[in-house]
């Protein structure tokens, strides 16, 4: 399976990565709307490529119902079987007459109706208590740092890639990061006990020079940021392969060069040992400085 379509464990496996595209597909004017989703597959139509799915309530759409949806990436539908758990975020684009063209994206298995699947890699689904294995990165200086180093802090840490334009994803990770940043510098002695850290998953592209540009944009600083308190940096290839396992990070190259990718957002205490962990978009800027606290 390698670094293709990449399939990784969550408490088992997950499929259908989110694409950082330039622009959403919108089949019938209107803008794409995402909804998150949770249900029990009932069945599975690997010619249409879609599933029945019992959903549960979708909040801001519509009841719990049994219907079938169509999945937008085809290729996962051989990984899905009848009395699967998923979660998932239902893609629907609208029209005068409604919603329309509704789709499965981002789908991820959380309990297996087959517990004799074993995908090739196994990904591990960060939790409280774990020990940060001590990666290595390259930052925005051309400066070698390791996790290690940040220990006596509290590390809040990110995933992104500087190419990505959807502004529910890295932008948005970035832009909470941000806020998170300028709220710590209010604190003084909150500030001197934290640390930022965005990792991104895209070492072809982004070089020390690329990422300082992108994290001079974020602070707001420009050419007079220090990055005393908020760190971008890329593993190399190698190392970047053992982070996406140990922090549940799936990314895969998508046909028009674009990544798509999961999420996968940490509070790591002083000691090293994870606090928190947020493997989507939904963590708010409030309850994470809540989490930087109780942990500092």
């Amino acid at each position: 399976m390698g670094r293709g379509l990449r399939l990784w464990v969550v408490m088992a496996l997950a499929v259908g990565l989110a694409g950082c595209h330039s622009t959403p597909k919108t089949e019938v004017g209107g803008a794409t709307k995402e909804y998150p989703v949770r249900g029990v597959i009932v069945s599975v139509d690997a010619v249409k490529g879609s599933v029945e799915l019992n959903a549960e309530t979708i909040p801001g759409f519509m009841e719990a119902m049994e219907m079938s949806y169509k999945l937008e990436d085809k290729t996962v539908v051989s990984e899905l079987h009848p009395g699967d758990k998923i979660t998932a975020t239902l893609a629907v684009d609208r029209d005068a007459a409604g919603p329309i063209n509704m789709r499965l994206r981002k789908i991820v298995v959380i309990a297996q109706a087959r517990p004799d699947y074993k995908p090739v890699v196994q990904y591990h689904v960060p939790t409280a208590g774990d020990a940060v294995p001590d990666f290595m990165l390259l930052n925005q200086s051309a400066k070698k740092i390791s996790m290690k180093q940040f220990r006596g802090k509290v590390l809040l840490m990110t995933f992104v890639y500087t190419r990505c334009t959807l502004t529910q994803f890295c932008l948005r990770m970035s832009q909470n990061f941000a806020e998170i940043d300028k709220a710590l510098e209010g604190e003084p002695a909150l500030y001197a006990k934290t640390h930022l850290l965005s990792v991104s998953f895209d070492p072809s592209y982004d070089t020390p020079k690329v990422l300082r540009s992108y994290g001079e944009a974020y602070t707001g600083r420009y050419a007079k940021e220090t990055f005393a308190h908020w760190d971008f940096a890329v593993p190399s290839e190698d190392e970047l392969a053992k982070m996406e396992q140990f922090f549940d990070l799936g990314v895969t190259k998508a046909e028009d060069g674009t990544l798509q990718h999961s999420l996968s957002t940490l509070v790591i205490g002083k000691d090293g040992k994870v606090v928190a962990f947020h493997p989507t978009n939904d963590w708010t800027v409030a309850a994470v400085m809540a989490e930087i606290r109780a942990a500092a």
